[in-house]
């Protein structure tokens, strides 16, 4: 943004390119804070509001480029200063240590397991509040465009200024960012290669804090899987593609087809940890994320793993450099709502099945109390 014009005059502002497609209102919030949206749109009702002399309105999309012609007055007409958040030696540490690419519109991290994204009860320590080490004074504060879970590890995009938040996140909502996570999960999946297709929900009881399969009434959810390599029955490293993003769906795909994330305890309870020295820490890693840049590019990164996943493949002697060499998945097909219908008339069969042979085991020694059957992965291409 650029400007001409004393304060007690008549003010012109250069549309920069970062504000591209904002709206004039939003882009009074950004720039010039104190002028409250009631005056900006009496501004424009009166005249005195132009876009390249035109009359504007507050919901008109600016280009970059374009000159803004502001009245005088309003409130305070300056931008107010950023309070930047002052953080210890140790902090500044940790997000120098994070920091895996820096680029005009984004940072890219590397965020470790342990570290929650956001802030909320109890949680005081975040990558949210580590995001005043990555600007200058004058700079924009850093934005979060999407989230990972507290001990989900891996590439976590963060955009630098507004503009490129808005950009970034049109493509996370849009689903084009193409996100590779990598799993050690228990057991070793049937079918090799495939697409868990399974509705989820919020599971009733929890408070909002866990997820669950709910065929009836869940949202859509799709995960592509890959079974890259296998140890014996044990254990088998798994190439994750989400293509929705809801809650948890990881964690939750995989427990409900019987192979929790090795370390998810909240998802595969005791089942979810292997015996002897492997970590109980989770295992799940977001590997990669390719998406769409400003300007034209592609932003293509990678996150090495944390000490505790990269000590367990070498334990269980899985090969990094076998997943990392593989071809990217197109999105699969989305089901017809016949055969969603139908999806859904068998998971039901299925659970009243499971229910009666429960029903039969109940007063036997080591019967079971309760039990549901898994849905079952569909084939890949």
């Amino acid at each position: 943004m650029s400007r001409t014009g004393a304060s007690d005059d008549v003010r012109q502002f250069t549309v920069a390119a970062d504000d591209e497609g904002v709206r004039l209102d939003r882009w009074f919030k950004r720039h010039l804070p104190k002028i409250g949206f009631g005056t900006v749109s009496r501004w424009a009702r009166t005249g005195q509001l132009r876009v390249d002399g035109k009359r504007a309105r507050p919901e008109d999309r600016l280009a970059a480029g374009q000159v803004l012609r502001v009245p005088p007055g309003g409130e305070e007409t300056g931008k107010a200063p950023r309070q930047r958040r002052e953080l210890t030696a140790e902090e500044e540490a940790l997000a120098e240590a994070m920091l895996v690419r820096r680029t005009d519109a984004a940072l890219v991290l590397n965020k470790p397991p342990g570290l929650a994204t956001q802030g909320g009860t109890r949680t005081n320590r975040h990558v949210d509040g580590l995001l005043d080490a990555y600007a200058g004074e004058d700079d924009s504060r850093p934005r979060l465009v999407h989230r990972l879970d507290k001990d989900t590890s891996g590439v976590l995009l963060i955009a630098r200024t507004p503009g490129s938040a808005a950009f970034f996140s049109k493509r996370f909502s849009g689903r084009s960012a193409r996100k590779i996570y990598w799993a050690l999960v228990v057991g070793v999946p049937d079918v090799h290669e495939g697409t868990i297709d399974a509705p989820l929900a919020k599971q009733p009881g929890s408070g909002g804090e866990k997820m669950h399969v709910d065929m009836e009434g869940g949202q859509p959810a799709r995960t592509v899987y890959r079974v890259v390599e296998r140890a014996g029955n044990a254990a088998a490293w798994v190439e994750l593609q989400p293509f929705t993003g809801r809650t948890h769906q990881l964690r939750v795909h995989l427990a409900a087809i019987g192979h929790p994330i090795v370390g998810d305890g909240k998802y595969g309870g005791s089942g979810a940890f292997l015996t002897g020295s492997i970590s109980r820490k989770m295992h799940l890693h977001a590997r990669r994320l390719i998406i769409d840049a400003p300007k034209g590019q592609t932003l293509d990164v990678t996150a090495d793993l944390p000490e505790h996943f990269a000590a367990s493949m070498e334990q269980l002697g899985f090969d990094p450099a076998l997943s990392d060499a593989g071809p990217i998945a197109a999105p699969p097909p989305e089901r017809t709502k016949g055969e969603k219908k139908q999806a859904a008339k068998a998971h039901a069969k299925q659970y009243r099945k499971a229910r009666r042979g429960e029903r039969k085991d109940r007063g036997k020694p080591g019967g079971k109390k309760r039990g549901s059957k898994k849905p079952a992965a569909r084939k890949g291409r």
